[in-house]
């Protein structure tokens, strides 16, 4: 289960192993890199669909390398996992933490972000992706500079925004520049970890900008790793002991 970094990495990890192996993405990405192994693009339904589907393919190891964020389907995960009575094991990368010039104010979910944003006219460069962009419209009143992978089928429903459509990763004197640019005064980003996206958060530290740091939702699984190498040993190990 992918659509990260992490996830193109094991595929290809795998690939070179001569591992079977399938690639499934939400679909949310309009053209997603090509991938070494086999891809399946959509929902499975549920945990009942996914354990429908891990049975009916004959699958024996779940890793989850999805998004962070992706609470509810990495629950569904462990969910199925534990149901069809399967090897499970999440890849994600380790959080970002503030350091020394970091300028982060904390909040819990993406609701008390667009709380927290009360209070006068501002330039705010939301760094969310395209999901939860519409629900700042609650907050009408600060110009919101969107950065999106994929053109939008439909305009955001903010009345003040700037949008540019590019894939990272980026670089901190290209967000430099481009926080110059539009007159960024504050980021909001959700801790998704990881060195394709950090760079806007070395950006804001060297410009001064504060940030709203959302953080993650609490981690469903019971066994996580941040390398990909640890989920081949974990992989060789299980098909040792015969699981």
């Amino acid at each position: 289960m992918g659509g990260t970094t992490e996830a193109s990495a094991l595929a290809s990890a795998l690939a070179e192993r001569g591992e079977r192996a399938v690639l499934s993405y939400a679909g949310r990405t309009g053209q997603p890199r090509a991938q070494p192994v086999p891809v399946r693009v959509g929902g499975f339904g549920g945990v009942a669909g996914l354990v429908d589907y891990l049975r009916g393919e004959g699958v024996t190891h779940l890793v989850d390398a999805t998004h962070p964020f992706a609470a509810t389907m990495s629950g569904h995960a462990v969910a199925a996992a534990r149901e069809a009575g399967i090897a499970h094991i999440m890849l994600t990368r380790p959080p970002w933490v503030a350091g020394e010039g970091d300028r982060w104010t904390h909040v819990p979910d993406i609701s008390a972000a667009v709380d927290a944003l009360g209070g006068k006219a501002k330039r705010i460069m939301l760094a969310l992706g395209r999901m939860h962009v519409d629900r700042f419209g609650a907050q009408p009143q600060h110009h919101y500079l969107l950065r999106f992978v994929d053109a939008p089928d439909q305009a955001p429903a903010l009345p003040r925004h700037s949008l540019i459509v590019d894939r990272g990763p980026f670089t901190v004197d290209g967000d430099m520049g481009l926080m110059r640019e539009h007159g960024i005064e504050l980021i909001v980003s959700k801790n998704a970890g990881g060195d394709g996206a950090e760079a806007k958060l070395t950006a804001a530290r060297r410009l001064g900008l504060s940030v709203l740091m959302i953080d993650r939702p609490p981690c469903p699984a019971a066994r996580v790793t941040h390398e990909v190498g640890e989920v081949l040993d974990w992989l060789r190990h299980s098909a040792e002991r015969g699981v």
